[in-house]
């Protein structure tokens, strides 16, 4: 995308500040640094959804976008979903690059071929599956550092409450101290003892690489897995295989990569030259491929992309929507920030009710039960 800008804006230097770490968390506390220092970045990609509304927008640290919608004609090609999701009071802070899916569970074909195991679509069949590959001295489960945690518990709450019952965790509706919560909460605690003993020493990469390896069965990780797969030259239903974490088949846990305006960028007009390219096909089409994510407009052309992404783009305009925890979509920072804490205490004690409290605190305090 920076090259389609550099093509079309030649004459604009394009300083490339990105910050390595999965999830974004490294560059969200260099970001913040910047913000509190009175000097932000012309734009940033953030996280479509709470990130961006509950953090930024109510912050007063960047621009609405509604005039460049209109002139660039996006309205018509962005999907309504996502409109809302990057909207405040009418107004529009974001330009969405890609939809990205969170309730992916990667697997390898050939180990569960050959210990006789089909691809789980309940939490009780993929129970059963690790435990008859734990059996087989088979790892059942690739795990990486914390933030692969939260977005393994995500899926994990998703696949036990069904859309409705999820979707009412960030809206209030479903109880945090229910006793369908506990039994989510149960099933993640029973997930985990499936996965390395090594887990907190390694990157979703790492994590990912154990299952093209043959060295573990099973990985929960959004889609951006099946772009570092390509990279590694690996082939689709042959060297990994994929299907919807168990429970969720049907639903599409999403999330987008997007870029803002900041309040006095220092370089408004070449910041909206940037958000131009990202905003459009060219931009988009080149893009995409290559991070494992579709467009967020709904007008690429789907030969660019291969077989796993064809059908994200099909699932993505056919299943229920809902938002992811760790991507930003459903919680502001705060929020995200006090359920990141209560996971890392439950990691290191094992505690489930304690947990469960917690997270009834973190609700109560920063999220809709106040």
């Amino acid at each position: 995308m920076i090259g389609v800008f550099g093509a079309q804006y030649p004459d604009i230097e394009f300083v490339n500040a990105a910050v390595a770490g999965g999830a974004g968390t490294n560059a969200r506390a260099v970001l913040a640094t910047r913000l509190q220092a009175g000097d932000p970045p012309d734009s940033w990609q953030g996280h479509a959804g709470q990130e961006l509304i509950g953090t930024y927008v109510a912050g007063g640290q960047i621009e609405p976008l509604n005039d460049l919608y209109e002139a660039e004609g996006w309205l018509d090609v962005m999907p309504e979903t996502l409109i809302p999701l990057i909207s405040n009071d009418g107004s529009i802070y974001s330009v969405p690059v890609n939809i990205h899916r969170a309730n992916v569970l990667w697997y390898n074909p050939t180990v569960l071929a050959d210990n006789g195991v089909e691809v789980p679509t309940t939490m009780d069949e993929w129970f059963s599956a690790m435990d008859t590959l734990q059996a087989a001295g088979v790892q059942p489960l690739a795990l990486g550092e914390q933030w692969t945690k939260m977005h393994l518990l995500e899926t994990v709450l998703l696949g036990t409450l069904g859309a409705d019952a999820y979707n009412g965790l960030w809206d209030g509706t479903t109880d945090w101290a229910s006793p369908e919560v506990k039994t989510a909460l149960d099933n993640y605690a029973k997930v985990l003892t499936y996965a390395n003993s090594d887990s907190s020493s390694l990157s979703w990469q790492d994590a990912a690489q154990l299952v093209i390896n043959g060295d573990a069965a099973f990985n929960v990780m959004g889609d951006w897995a099946e772009g570092y797969f390509r990279e590694l030259g690996k082939a689709p239903n042959t060297d990994y295989g994929w299907a919807a974490t168990p429970g969720s088949d049907g639903v599409f846990q999403f999330l987008s990569d997007s870029f803002v305006l900041a309040v006095g960028a220092p370089d408004a007009e070449a910041a909206t030259a940037w958000l131009k390219i990202a905003g459009s096909k060219e931009g988009q089409e080149a893009f995409n491929p290559v991070k494992g994510s579709i467009c967020a407009r709904t007008d690429c052309d789907k030969s660019l992309f291969g077989i796993y992404l064809q059908s994200a783009m099909d699932d993505w305009s056919s299943n229920i929507v809902v938002g992811s925890l760790t991507h930003g979509v459903v919680a502001n920072d705060s929020w995200k920030t006090e359920i990141d804490t209560a996971l890392g205490l439950y990691i290191a004690d094992g505690n489930v009710e304690g947990f469960q409290t917690a997270l009834v605190a973190a609700c109560a305090s920063s999220g809709p039960c106040k």
